[in-house]
């Protein structure tokens, strides 16, 4: 009777929406695997292009794995956590957002019967971190270095790549037209770690062999004094003064307040002023420039800063006049621009350039490579299966999983390429249960629809990237496991009726408080 008199009690506002247990986590599962579904099919050389167009009438087109998610405004709060992997792995190596959203996807994927058969999360969560940190050892273990080599054969160790990186994107036709020009622009700056220092200049227009890279520094302003068509555009080892100044005379506005304070005065004071510009100018002759830049009109020659190049040319490109300063001794930087037919084209290619960067910073950095194709993921997951063997109990099963996850890459690679991922998964388990070890660098031949030894075909990529990827998709998959409960407060009632009410008098409607004039009282 006592236990029928107590209270009841309510912790959550009416209308909160919480779901828990073995549904919430299976419907989690669900939407992150549906998320993985949408970037599939961009994966490798041979994948598709996402069109994606926004309510304000952008068009974006583009197979790059973190644009992709940043663009599909995802709202699912557990599928969130896949576009936040894929913006850290751009942020962080730059290439490998797709493999890091596929792996994520997978590993749920491989973790959903076990759920449903009422296995708790803990125990799927424990095994697949001790299968992560095998699989890391084991790309250290494979990872190749290319420290110690020339100049001439390190660059074309980062090409071979970037040529990798750029074969799954649209401008994959000129890979290595656009791999040797992200190695030149990645040395360019040496050791700056800063992006920015790497300058992209997108002009419409041409081909995509028009595109090229300068040694220093571009932009579009051009000169703008009598008769400069007729001056000569190129300089060899110019003097250039930079100024941050101002050289003109006072407005129309400030003079006529003299004239009307001191009529007696105004011709002496603008004498007086012109006096100064002639000396700034003369200042500058002396300098012995024979270029000057400045965001102003010159002013206070203090602060004007003498440099020089190797050589200063002002060329056409496209309809653009660009000003192009190369050889530039104390700054390290560089300048690329691209051309192509169509916007949407040169935006897609200035982000696949972007990965390309990335990844040779990132190479130049670790100075590991392992091959490519999924031939890295076949022998990982050979690795794992060879280990959970050794495991007593339910682990081995769940490690199990985790490595037939990794078999996704090379399968994928397959499908989007129409070949039979079947046949080409058994040719490569066969090759890398080779006990001599001998098949470990064998990956898909995207050309024949075969296996090959990716390692000789210089299908390469830096260690730091599949290393990242194996450990960001496990954390995101083990974080969303991890989740046992999801509650949703709604919104009252009362708090959206003010937001519409104040949307509405903002804009004029409501209570006839618009923009126009009021009418005069009579």
């Amino acid at each position: 009777m006592a236990a029928m008199m107590q209270p009841q009690i309510i912790l959550l506002k009416e209308g909160t929406d919480t779901s828990q247990g073995k549904a919430q986590l299976v419907s989690n599962i669900n939407a992150c695997t549906a998320v993985a579904d949408v970037v599939r099919t961009t994966l490798g050389p041979r994948g598709m292009d996402k069109l994606i167009h926004d309510d304000k009438g952008n068009v974006t087109i583009s197979n790059d794995g973190a644009t992709i998610m940043k663009l599909l405004d995802i709202i699912h709060p557990a599928s969130k956590i896949l576009v936040d992997i894929a913006k850290s792995q751009d942020s962080e190596v730059g290439d490998g957002t797709t493999t890091v959203v596929l792996l994520a996807g997978e590993f749920l994927k491989e973790a959903k019967p076990f759920v449903e058969e009422g296995v708790h999360p803990q125990n799927l969560i424990r095994s697949y971190r001790t299968a992560c940190n095998l699989a890391i050892e084991k790309v250290k273990e494979l990872a190749v270095s290319i420290e110690g080599k020339s100049l001439e054969e390190k660059k074309s160790l980062l090409a071979k790549c970037a040529a990798t990186t750029l074969s799954s994107k649209l401008i994959g036709g000129e890979k290595e037209f656009f791999a040797s020009m992200a190695v030149d622009s990645v040395i360019a700056i040496g050791n700056d770690d800063r992006l920015n220092m790497i300058g992209i200049k997108k002009v419409p227009g041409g081909t995509m062999r028009d595109s090229f890279l300068v040694n220093g520094v571009a932009f579009k302003k051009t000169f703008s004094y009598a008769g400069f068509e007729q001056q000569p555009k190129k300089f060899v080892n110019p003097k250039i003064l930079l100024l941050n100044i101002e050289l003109e005379l006072k407005s129309e506005k400030e003079n006529a307040e003299i004239r009307l304070s001191d009529p007696s005065q105004y011709q002496s004071i603008v004498d007086a002023e012109w006096n100064i510009i002639y000396d700034k100018l003369d200042k500058c002759v002396q300098s012995g420039a024979k270029v000057v830049l400045s965001r102003l009109a010159i002013g206070d020659l203090a602060t004007q800063v003498l440099g020089t190049c190797e050589i200063f040319e002002e060329k056409q490109v496209g309809n653009e006049r660009f000003n192009i300063f190369s050889g530039c001794p104390s700054g390290r930087t560089a300048t690329i621009v691209l051309r192509g037919g169509a916007d949407q084209f040169i935006e897609e290619a200035e982000r696949s350039l972007h990965d390309a960067i990335m990844i040779v910073r990132r190479a130049m950095k670790n100075s590991t490579v392992v091959a490519g194709g999924g031939a890295i993921d076949m022998e990982i997951s050979r690795y794992l299966r060879q280990h959970a063997r050794t495991i007593a109990g339910k682990s081995q099963l769940f490690i199990n999983s985790y490595a037939k996850a990794l078999e996704v890459i090379p399968r994928q690679l397959c499908d989007n390429a129409g070949f039979d991922a079947t046949d080409v998964l058994n040719k490569l388990r066969q090759k890398h249960a080779l006990p001599s070890g001998e098949g470990a660098p064998y990956g898909v031949d995207i050309n024949t629809g075969g296996i090959a030894d990716s390692f000789s075909n210089f299908v390469w990529e830096p260690s730091v990237v599949k290393i990242n990827a194996i450990n960001a998709a496990t954390e995101a998959a083990c974080l969303v496991l991890s989740v046992d409960e999801t509650v949703k407060n709604p919104k009252s009632e009362s708090a959206q009726g003010e937001a519409a009410a104040g949307a509405m008098g903002g804009r004029g409607g409501g209570g006839f408080r618009g923009r126009g004039r009021g009418m005069r009282r009579r």
